[in-house]
């Protein structure tokens, strides 16, 4: 673990990377061509409750982070920061962009949403704060004997079919963003990583 001074030092790039990620969830919606997995879950429970997707994926966040708690899985400042500030991003962004008429404009954004998540993913992963609550929960299962790529699958396709069924968004947009997140997410941690101090583990990609 990294000294307290070392962390607040990160904490600015924290921010502003977990407010650009939510930005791109927000664009995607707006584009309303389909989701990325938890979102069209977290879009279907909004639809189902009062909670806006902000309030959903906040809600869903805090229940995985104590989970994590109990499991007695790592958890950091980024964790937390997680669970607090990219809800709030996806809301406040909502806000600021009304829903386009245009089929063209819709689809940029759909197209834009995932570079825009990928540079809030090199900024608040390259700080490794610690794991965001989706991606926490594939590890607790990886350290129980479940393969994480397998864990990934499970939980996502639970989901994404649960999303489904509460009425979350799903199209040629959610494909897009599952082919394209993984190359622009290692594209941007490679360039907007902070270096690895000898004190802290080796980075790994979460959400």
């Amino acid at each position: 673990m990294l000294p307290v001074s070392a962390q607040i030092k990160r904490l600015p790039r924290l921010v502003v990377g977990l407010y650009v990620f939510g930005a791109g969830i927000a664009l995607i919606v707006r584009g309303d061509y389909g989701l990325p997995g938890w979102d069209v879950f977290h879009q279907g429970l909004s639809e189902q409750t009062p909670l806006s997707i902000g309030g959903a994926i906040m809600v869903v966040g805090a229940v995985l982070l104590v989970a994590l708690i109990l499991l007695g899985e790592p958890i950091g400042v980024g964790t937390v920061g997680n669970v607090l500030l990219i809800g709030l991003s996806v809301d406040f962004t909502l806000w600021l962009i009304d829903e386009p008429s245009s089929r063209v404009v819709r689809a940029i954004l759909t197209l834009g949403g995932p570079v825009v998540i990928a540079i809030g993913s090199g900024l608040y992963l390259g700080v490794r704060l610690g794991p965001g609550p989706r991606d926490g929960l594939m590890t607790a299962l990886g350290r129980r004997g479940v393969t994480i790529w397998k864990a990934r699958f499970v939980v996502e396709a639970v989901a994404l079919v649960a999303g489904v069924a509460l009425g979350g968004t799903v199209g040629w947009g959610t494909i897009w963003f599952l082919v394209s997140i993984g190359p622009m997410v290692q594209f941007t941690l490679a360039h907007l990583s902070i270096p690895v101090d000898a004190r802290e583990p080796s980075p790994k990609p979460t959400r």
